[in-house]
C-alpha cells in the first residue's frame, strides 16, 4: 500500500505596523521581521539562540559554521550569514516556507556560503557529511499548532550532538502547551551529559532556550561578561543580560 505524504500546512503572513510575522495557516506566530531592518534579531528567544557566542572568542565566528533546523521566518539564517558573515546551513521540510521568506522575509538565495535543504530534518542531520561540522545548531521545530517542539526525543538530540564541533553548540527553543520543559531537558542532559547543559529563564511569551555544549565547559563569570560586551558592541545583541539569565542547569 503506498504511503501518503503528511499534508503541510499553508504559509502566510500578517502585517503589524512595521513588524511582519509569519503563520502556518493558524493564528500561531512562526518568525517575524522588522520590515526596515530584515536581518535583525526581533523576537527576545531568538536573540537568546545566539548564546552559544558567549563559549566562543569573536573574531573566530566567521570561520565557524551555522545550521538551523526549522527555517521559519528566515530570521536566524539571515543573521548568521548576513551579520555573522558564518557558512550557513538551514533544513526546512516545507517548500512553501522556503518561497514564503524568499518572497517576504528577504532570505538572499542559495550562495556559496548560504543554502537551504529541503528535507527532514530528522533524517538530514544523520547524513555523515554533516558529522562534525556544526559549531552553532539552532533548533527551533514547531508544526503549524505550535504546541510542543516537533522533534524532542533522546535519539534525535544524540544524532544533533554528532554534527557538532568539538568547542560547538546547540540551542534549542522550548515552548508549546503540550510541551514539558523538564522532560526535554531530561532528554537533552542523557544525550549531552548533565553537564554539558545551560539554560535560560523563560521569557515572557513562556520561551525557555536550553544550550548544550559538545564538550562542556564552565567559563567563569568574568570571562561570560566579557565576552557578552564584545557581542553587544559588535552585533547589537543584548548579550550583557543574558549573563545574568543563564546558567548551568547543574550547577
Amino acid at each position: 500500500m503506498k504511503k501518503h505524504k503528511p499534508t503541510l500546512p499553508e504559509v502566510n503572513f500578517s502585517d503589524e505596523g512595521p513588524i511582519r510575522h509569519l503563520h502556518l495557516g493558524t493564528e500561531w506566530i512562526q518568525g517575524s521581521m522588522l520590515m526596515d531592518a530584515p536581518t535583525a534579531l526581533f523576537h527576545e528567544y531568538i536573540q537568546r539562540m545566539m548564546a552559544w557566542l558567549l563559549f566562543v572568542e569573536a573574531e573566530s565566528v566567521p570561520k565557524r559554521q551555522a545550521m538551523q533546523l526549522g527555517l521559519g521566518a528566515g530570521s536566524l539564517t539571515k543573521f548568521c550569514h548576513k551579520e555573522l558573515r558564518m557558512k550557513t546551513t538551514a533544513i526546512e521540510l516545507n517548500p512553501q516556507v522556503l518561497v514564503a521568506c524568499r518572497g517576504w522575509f528577504k532570505l538572499p538565495a542559495d550562495n556559496s556560503r548560504m543554502q537551504v535543504v529541503l528535507a527532514d530534518a530528522a533524517q538530514e542531520i544523520q547524513k555523515p557529511m554533516w558529522f562534525g561540522a556544526v559549531d552553532a545548531l539552532n533548533v527551533d521545530l514547531y508544526d503549524h499548532e505550535a504546541a510542543a517542539p516537533v522533534l524532542d526525543s533522546f535519539p534525535f538530540y544524540s544524532n544533533c550532538r554528532r554534527l557538532l564541533t568539538a568547542d560547538g553548540c546547540m540551542t534549542v527553543n522550548l515552548f508549546g502547551r503540550a510541551s514539558s520543559y523538564a522532560r526535554s531537558v531530561q532528554k537533552i542532559s542523557a544525550a549531552f551529559g548533565a553537564d554539558a547543559v545551560w539554560a535560560f529563564k523563560p521569557t515572557r511569551e513562556g520561551n525557555t532556550v536550553v544550550l548544550a555544549q559538545r564538550t562542556p565547559t564552565r567559563p567563569k563569570r568574568d570571562v561570560l561578561a566579557q565576552r557578552a560586551e564584545v557581542i553587544e558592541a559588535q552585533w547589537g545583541l543584548p548579550a550583557q543580560k543574558w549573563v545574568r539569565v543563564f546558567k548551568p542547569v547543574v550547577a
